[in-house]
């Protein structure tokens, strides 16, 4: 199944992260540099310009914790940021002409969740535990139009990094950031 961005393919991650997760969140960690996320999600966009996303489709910290106290497992919470992260790409790529100048960058972006995803590839989705499968079919429905609400681009990926450093920090021993 294809999931967020354009021919990405997830399922479920390793308890530990694995190497190959690690490289690329890496790489995603470069990416969504402050002055970047800056640049190409609010300077080259008009002033309190949003975008349109599901209630579910806003991963915050605070709902990593909740959900960490409620016993969910590192890889699903892996799982769940992935989804969620590479549909909010996809929500803010939805909203640019090909000639924008956002337009590279969400691409590269995409590239990388793309790769993220094959690594998940031989995983299956029915291993998460019941609380995560409903968050990412939620994620991906497209019947839940009622449950919007309008977020920021650079908040979307401001949380998207927050979030992936607290999953993938420790096990990937990046260091302090």
């Amino acid at each position: 199944l294809a999931f967020g961005c354009p021919g990405v393919l997830a399922v479920l991650g390793l308890e530990a992260a694995a190497l190959g997760e690690c490289e690329l969140t890496r790489l995603l960690q470069d990416k969504l540099q402050y002055e970047m996320r800056l640049q190409y999600m609010k300077h080259y966009f008009p002033i309190d310009y949003t975008v349109q996303v599901q209630y579910e489709e806003v991963l915050r910290p605070s709902n990593i914790t909740r959900l960490r106290n409620g016993t969910v497992s590192e890889a699903a919470l892996r799982y769940l940021w992935f989804h969620v992260s590479s549909q909010a790409v996809l929500r803010i790529r939805e909203v640019l002409p090909e000639k924008h100048p956002s337009w590279k960058y969400t691409q590269e972006l995409c590239q990388l969740f793309d790769a993220l995803g094959k690594e998940y590839s031989k995983y299956r989705q029915t291993d998460v535990e019941a609380v995560v499968a409903d968050l990412v079919k939620l994620v991906h429905s497209t019947g839940a139009e009622s449950r919007r609400k309008a977020v920021r681009p650079k908040a979307l990926l401001d949380n998207c990094l927050k979030v992936m450093r607290m999953l993938y920090g420790a096990p990937c021993e990046w260091g302090p950031w």
